[in-house]
């Protein structure tokens, strides 16, 4: 995927989101050759695969070296820090792709330069290759910088590209966000079932694996939720009891539609 002589990925941190990156990027193929990690102190599970396929970890940024990619997965709270000392890494063919929730690509520009940029949002499933990320390129980023960029999100799960910056707050209160929605949702219906006279225990995995494979069963049929909901659904039954309740004015949308404002008005302070 990266040509010889154009320099090396850099990925900047390899924690929880990097690290999944790097494992993503070595198993599709790319050589540990290709690939320079910048990162303080690895896991010893990150540091092992970087051993194992002969990815270069440094501390600090080296000279006389030009990213391809320059691979930004810091915390949003560090990266003021952490982007002047990454400045010398940018070149005219560099592309930096940005995964901090909030930073602004002005805000990157502000440190590293007019360069070619990404900004991307992807979510935790991306750890065990089920995630999905949003991502906008400046004009910098023409067709061949953007496939480039495509082929390195996308070993984590589906990528999809949005029309301006400001959706990338729209997909981080959505997405980005939505597995904890996900979780806090498991939760809540163990709770119901712990009130309807099931043990605690009992409920939670009742709820855990109901979710999980409501979840599995979305990913493989080819037909949308609504078909899947009504194929559950028996007029008069169960099922349409309780939507009777969830599906009402005052249901479960309105607290969702309410719930990714707040998160995208979030995203949009954080920007500024």
């Amino acid at each position: 995927m990266v040509a010889s002589g154009v320099g090396p990925i850099v990925l900047v941190g390899a924690g929880n989101m990097g690290g999944a990156m790097l494992a993503g990027w070595l198993k599709s193929g790319i050589s540990g050759a290709d690939v320079l990690v910048l990162d303080p102190g690895p896991a010893p599970a990150m540091a092992t695969l970087m051993a194992e396929h002969g990815a270069r970890h440094v501390t600090s940024a080296p000279e006389g070296v030009t990213a391809s990619v320059l691979f930004l997965a810091v915390k949003p709270q560090v990266m003021g820090a952490v982007l002047p000392r990454l400045a010398t890494l940018v070149g005219p063919q560099t592309v930096v792709v940005s995964v901090a929730a909030g930073k602004t690509l002005g805000f990157l520009q502000s440190h590293l330069g007019d360069a070619a940029m990404v900004r991307a949002m992807p979510n935790t499933p991306a750890m065990i290759g089920r995630g999905i990320t949003g991502a906008f390129a400046n004009a910098k980023v023409g067709q061949d910088l953007r496939a480039r960029v495509n082929d390195l999100l996308k070993v984590s799960g589906p990528v999809e590209w949005v029309d301006s910056e400001a959706d990338i707050d729209a997909v981080t209160a959505l997405s980005g966000s939505g597995p904890a929605y996900v979780f806090y949702l498991v939760e809540c219906m163990a709770e119901a079932g712990r009130k309807a006279g099931l043990r605690a225990d009992l409920a939670m995995r009742l709820a855990r694996e109901t979710v999980a494979g409501a979840g599995e069963l979305l990913h493989q049929s080819p037909d949308d939720a609504s078909r899947l909901r009504q194929n559950v659904t028996s007029p008069g039954g169960t099922t349409a009891a309780a939507l009777a309740v969830l599906m009402a004015d005052d249901g479960i949308q309105p607290i969702f539609t309410a719930a990714i404002a707040a998160a995208r008005q979030r995203a949009e302070e954080l920007a500024n």
